[in-house]
């Protein structure tokens, strides 16, 4: 069962999204992060930019986020219910995880991040057959301008 704790917590994290730098990151990232390759990530967000400093501030918050759930301290089905943004970041992001992990010579990385995002995508096919995949095609896909 949630507790008053996991609702603080998630009231925190709603706190830290709203950060003036981490709103640029994160309105940057649903405007322009659609890649399929390392090499797509690498071309839109070379070291050293500032689309680079805001795609790791993005992952790195949902990655933390979704760690209180791995590690237990937050329940996982009261954050599906207002965290949404993290099942868009691991629907842009899955596409290259391996590739980035076997480049940086780092297994781990974005692991939480992949263990919610994949938890998550079982809820809704479980809860809402179809939701999910609408959602993937919405948000993985760059709109036609």
């Amino acid at each position: 069962m949630p507790s008053h704790q996991d609702a603080n917590l998630i009231l925190r994290l709603y706190e830290l999204r709203r950060e003036d730098t981490m709103r640029k990151a994160r309105a940057w990232f649903v405007q322009n992060y659609y890649v399929k390759t390392l090499e797509d990530s690498t071309a839109l967000c070379p070291p050293g930019s500032q689309e680079n400093a805001y795609l790791r501030m993005v992952t790195s918050y949902w990655n933390m986020a979704a760690s209180f759930i791995t590690a237990g301290v937050l329940n996982m089905e009261l954050f599906f219910q207002s965290n949404q943004e993290l099942l868009l970041v691991w629907t842009r992001v899955r596409t290259i995880v391996d590739e980035m992990r076997k480049s940086m010579k780092s297994p781990n990385a974005w692991k939480h991040l992949e263990t919610v995002g994949n938890a998550y995508i079982e809820h809704w096919d479980r809860t809402s057959p179809g939701a999910y995949e609408a959602f993937r095609q919405r948000m993985g896909t760059k709109p036609q301008t």
